[in-house]
């Protein structure tokens, strides 16, 4: 029987001379998405790589006084050993220098200008280098780039036009018949609202002020510009447009085009209605995940604030990295990276809660049964719970996996590891080998935790591949007892099986010395990232400071760029608690989106735990964590102050408005 096909695709990178922790993020999320759909039986196509046309680059390896191929080469080298460093298991890395990927282009471009999809006419607009994009006067934002804050140019000159709005009708039709297109649904709906049915203006495809890019065969004073370059790759890539269009056959459409929001728009909109004029299939889903932020901003390297996961892998190994990224930020969300989040993320779920329980495990069957797994006979009450929760939780991780919500499918596995270390409390195998009667006992625990640990190794596959080998290594696991399909079936261990205590998986981490450590190693990496900016940058940089008031009659003044930094979203109670020890504080579980987060609340004097569960609150999301009673807050609900000591919670007018939705 064939195997059921399975495309996915990150976006093709622009190749920086550091990809930072957020390109990793896409694409470790893309890479499990891929590992699991090959562990179902899937036949996977992971397709990712490099966008290397446009000014930019020409200018950079101009300044440097190298050709544009040979400048990228040396960066695409560097791309390729961090994919490798991350695990990442691509099938294919297309780059848009390629012969192939150029030729296919070509004929894709004159195919529309024959058809009459593509005409030729005159631009005028302003144009950001870095961010390859034209903007019009009043997009401008104090006469800046709105996306990057740089310096714009104005550019006029002679440029084919692709009749976008042709196919502005045909795309909002499609987007409110097909719900499920755009993920999340907010991506979807600030589509069609924000910019189809506004309308739609026809896309400057070529360009002629300079010349890094494919050609236009019929017209060489023109090169194609970036979108209709780029978005290609994902099918010339399968060879569409070459004498060999067995793989597209084959894999088109693509299960899944995995990109960060701020490129959805091209992706949802331009990239249909380049299919639709091409006659071919739309892609199955568009999945726009969130940015990382970090100080309050998505990561940066001309701002300065970028992560180089490089220093972090070999700090903390590839599989711990993985897990935070895909643990710590539901994927479709912004999510905050923090250094001391990750050590805690590291010290508790890897080395406390899954490393311990492989150790002690293993530790507890050399010391009483002589390494030799034993024989499982006499049952004990807490027994039929840890089978239970085991034998559901793949099919709760499947589910979570197949919508992308990867930290939800990694909750529902630690929920079995805890539980599993809860039934070794339960059980107390340290007392019940002090007694001979209770030998049976104790051989029937250290079976049960020894097959749930089996189970969790299976599950944990997609995210951090390497630490299943080592914990197959230890306990001698053979490979048809770790197939996808057994983590479903209980009692597959052998008896008499030989285990062998190895290395710690993950060791824990002296927080307060290797955060010091830490900060120092990404600020060395920051500086080193920030590179070729302007004098018109750095000139911005050196303005004096305003004068500050004496006595200021009001609050400071800020501008909507420092609003623009808090992140305001509505948040739903889903449990609220006392805090021991504390007359203030509450602790509370609220759920933002599919994330779940922990924010203390120093309203105990107003708000009672049972008042509190099922309101929609406002969270300060991007606020700094912060440790309160010996756990980390991440965030803040917002309440009013009447100024006589009363505060009220601030919510929203519609009891059920989504958690989730931002405050804008």
């Amino acid at each position: 029987m064939e195997k059921e096909k399975f495309y996915i695709t990150t976006p093709i990178y622009y190749p920086s001379d550091k990809l930072h922790i957020g390109h990793s993020y896409c694409t470790v999320a893309t890479d499990t998405m891929a590992r699991y759909k090959r562990l179902r039986g899937y036949d996977v196509m992971f397709l990712t790589g490099t966008d290397e046309h446009g000014q930019k680059l020409e200018r950079i390896a101009n300044s440097q006084g190298m050709e544009p191929k040979e400048y990228i080469d040396n960066i695409v080298a560097g791309i390729k050993e961090l994919w490798e460093t991350l695990n990442i298991s691509y099938d294919k890395f297309i780059r848009t220098t390629d012969d192939y990927h150029v030729k296919a282009v070509q004929k894709i471009f004159k195919r529309l200008y024959d058809q009459g999809d593509i005409y030729k006419s005159s631009y005028e607009g302003w144009y950001c280098t870095p961010c390859e994009s034209f903007f019009t006067e009043h997009q401008l934002v104090d006469g800046k780039c709105p996306d990057c804050g740089r310096e714009v140019e104005l550019v006029k000159e002679e440029s084919y036009f692709f009749r976008l709005s042709k196919y502005q009708d045909r795309i909002l039709k499609y987007m409110e018949e097909n719900t499920e297109f755009l993920q999340p649904n907010t991506r979807q709906n600030e589509m069609i609202n924000n910019f189809l049915k506004p309308g739609l203006e026809d896309l400057a495809v070529s360009r002629t002020s300079f010349k890094w890019g494919v050609p236009v065969e019929f017209d060489p004073g023109h090169i194609v510009y970036v979108w209709i370059d780029a978005l290609s790759n994902y099918i010339t890539a399968l060879g569409y447009g070459s004498e060999d269009e067995s793989l597209f056959r084959k894999y088109w459409p693509a299960d899944i085009h995995v990109v960060g929001k701020e490129i959805v728009r091209f992706h949802a909109i331009i990239w249909p209605a380049m299919l639709m004029a091409l006659n071919l299939p739309l892609p199955k889903k568009v999945f726009g995940h969130g940015w990382l932020i970090i100080n309050g901003g998505k990561m940066s390297k001309s701002v300065g604030n970028v992560v180089d996961p490089n220093v972090l892998v070999e700090k903390y190994g590839v599989d711990a990295i993985r897990y935070f990224l895909l643990r710590e930020v539901a994927f479709g969300q912004d999510g905050n990276f923090n250094n001391e989040a990750l050590i805690q993320r590291i010290n508790s779920d890897l080395a406390n809660d899954l490393g311990n329980l492989v150790s002690r495990t293993v530790g507890m069957i050399e010391k009483y049964f002589g390494g030799k797994l034993p024989d499982a006979r006499t049952e004990t009450p807490f027994d039929k719970d840890l089978e239970t929760l085991a034998l559901c939780t793949a099919e709760k991780v499947e589910t979570a996996i197949e919508k992308m919500f990867f930290s939800d499918a990694l909750i529902e596995i630690w929920t079995l590891i805890r539980r599993t270390n809860k039934y070794i409390d339960e059980t107390q195998p340290w007392i019940l080998c002090k007694d001979e009667e209770k030998r049976g006992e104790l051989a029937n625990a250290l079976y049960h935790i020894a097959e749930s640990i089996r189970i969790v190794s299976i599950l944990i596959q997609p995210f951090i591949p390497n630490t299943p080998e080592k914990i197959w290594a230890q306990y001698h696991m053979e490979s048809n007892l770790v197939d996808w399909d057994m983590a479903k079936k209980w009692g597959l261990l052998p008896f008499e099986l030989t285990v062998k205590k190895g290395e710690a998986l993950f060791p824990r981490i002296d927080m307060k010395k290797e955060l010091a450590e830490l900060e120092a190693a990404i600020k060395s990496s920051q500086s080193t990232s920030v590179v070729n900016q302007s004098k018109e940058e750095k000139k911005e940089e050196k303005k004096e400071a305003p004068k500050k008031h004496e006595a200021p009659e009001y609050p400071a003044e800020i501008i909507i760029d420092d609003f623009c930094k808090v992140q305001l979203k509505v948040g739903e109670v889903i449990s609220s608690a006392v805090v021991e020890n504390s007359k203030k504080l509450l602790r509370n579980v609220i759920r933002i989106g599919t994330e779940e987060r922990v924010v203390f609340s120093g309203i105990k004097e107003w708000y009672t735990p049972e008042e509190m569960v099922g309101k929609r609150v406002v969270v300060a999301y991007n606020l700094k964590p912060r440790k309160m009673m010996g756990e980390l807050s991440y965030g803040m609900i917002l309440c009013a102050d009447d100024g006589n000591g009363d505060l009220s919670l601030l919510t929203t007018e519609k009891k059920d408005f989504p958690s989730g939705s931002e405050i804008s």
